[in-house]
């Protein structure tokens, strides 16, 4: 992959700095787009455990437009910078793209907050019936769950269709009132693609996938219900306004030639960055990525801590650590692109070669060998601002820095485009709208449910504006 660097403009006025305690930092910026017009709250105590509730109310002025948050057009960053006047029209339509989805969501959806929690809906869970599986796969015929519970037999847990291509089927319990699905089995869903053919896959929203490479490099989702699951110690953090980063890999983090685990990063790696005066670690190729060369880069699994470090619960344990340290933990979020993996990701996933990407050339990254996601489709939205939900509730990170979001917010992705720093290399046609708008729903989900949350661009491009607070 090609070498990149992280946006660190800062914002283009003293007032703003002030404005933004977040902003303040020169390692690092607090929004992923603000061309928006969004502004980030202060850091104030969350009160509450480490995931604590959002802070929409049901009253919400998201429709009426009253919210402050996305009043306007969208074009007070001109104020700012008088050169982009001449794009005031794009600005426009980009922040009236932005409304149109927060609007449908809400009328839809009831809100962001709701619409974005759909991994407590999808995938596998346990309920007092049994387990239920949920599953959007709108290009499949049939579909069933196979696994160790049932012998891998297909006739035995049918799904069910909606309207909307979502399966669905319950796992009753056994006749003693058991989960009938045991913690560490093996199981996958498989389909009949619209050509006739059985395919099998991993779930979606699979949260623990392992590999056997004495049996094969293809990883096999494990169900994960631990019969005691890890309780959170400490409450999560507000970050600080100077913050002071250590970036981390927590495979490569042992002196030693083997992939080091979460809780060796815990005990030995933690209290060092603390005593060398950190305040944050940002850790990278958490999800789950079927080849470790990639850097975490070519993700096959969007919900599940890589296997190769431990168990989701040790990744749990790492980020409650560094809350009782005082030092805030940011995750690598990579929805830039996927794995071009079929077996163990989500490519073809329901037999058609969308699904969650775009069709044909324009759904695959030429140098990167992935796939690309159709930012503008509602499913996967809601897939997408539900994983960065789920790293938040489940395992307590206090920010995120989105990778390769050159690669998004440009249909050329940046392949041999060379930025002199003209506008209209920007704000033209090579700009890829869908991506960006989701950039700013990305960004004004985590700042309005989660006052104080950071999130980082790495951008190569040098976007006018693609930090400002």
């Amino acid at each position: 992959m090609p070498a990149k660097k992280k946006c660190a403009s800062g914002p283009s006025s003293k007032a703003k700095q002030q404005d933004n305690p977040l902003s303040t930092s020169s390692s690092t910026q607090d929004l992923v787009d603000s061309c928006s017009g969004l502004t980030t709250p202060g850091s104030p105590t969350l009160e509450g455990n480490f995931a604590g509730p959002p802070t929409k109310v049901e009253d919400s002025n998201y429709l009426t437009g009253s919210d402050p948050e996305i009043s306007g057009d969208g074009t007070d960053v001109i104020k700012s910078d008088g050169y982009l006047e001449d794009h005031r029209a794009y600005f426009g339509q980009r922040f009236a793209h932005f409304k149109r989805w927060v609007r449908d969501i809400e009328l839809n959806e009831g809100g962001i907050d709701k619409f974005s929690r759909g991994y407590e809906h999808f995938g596998l869970h346990v309920t007092e019936e049994g387990v239920r599986y949920r599953e959007w796969a709108p290009g499949a015929r049939e579909a069933s769950l196979v696994g160790d519970f049932n012998g891998w037999d297909v006739a035995a847990n049918p799904l069910t269709r909606n309207e909307y291509g979502v399966w669905e089927t319950v796992v009753p319990n056994t006749e003693s009132g058991e989960v009938a699905i045991g913690h560490g089995s093996h199981v996958k869903v498989t389909f009949i693609t619209d050509k006739g053919e059985r395919v099998y896959r991993l779930p979606a929203w699979s949260r623990y996938v392992t590999q056997d490479l004495s049996k094969s490099p293809i990883y096999e989702s494990v169900f994960y219900n631990p019969p005691q699951k890890y309780v959170f110690k400490h409450k999560r953090l507000v970050p600080p306004a100077d913050l002071r980063i250590y970036e981390a890999h927590v495979g490569i983090s042992s002196p030693e030639a083997r992939v080091a685990t979460f809780k060796e990063f815990t005990q030995n790696v933690l209290p060092m960055i603390s005593d060398l005066g950190y305040n944050a670690v940002q850790l990278m190729a958490v999800m789950e990525h079927a080849y470790y060369a990639s850097f975490g880069y070519q993700v096959t699994s969007f919900f599940a801590p890589s296997s190769r470090y431990g168990e989701p619960d040790d990744l749990r344990e790492l980020v409650d650590t560094a809350h009782s340290l005082g030092i805030v933990v940011f995750l690598d979020v990579v929805h830039s692109h996927a794995c071009n993996n079929v077996e163990d990701g989500l490519n073809q996933f329901d037999g058609t070669d969308h699904c969650y990407f775009h069709e044909g050339g324009r759904g695959r990254h030429e140098l990167w060998n992935s796939r690309l996601f159709n930012y503008g489709h509602h499913e996967v939205t809601r897939f997408l601002l539900s994983n960065l939900r789920y790293w938040i509730e489940e395992f307590g990170f206090d920010g995120f820095r989105f990778d390769g979001v050159t690669s998004m917010m440009y249909k050329h992705h940046g392949i041999a485009y060379g930025f002199s720093g003209h506008y209209n290399e920007y704000f033209g046609g090579n700009t890829d709208e869908e991506a960006v708008v989701y950039l700013m729903l990305a960004n004004y989900m985590c700042h309005k449910l989660y006052p104080g949350f950071v999130t980082i661009a790495e951008d190569v491009s040098g976007m006018p504006a693609m930090c400002r607070a």
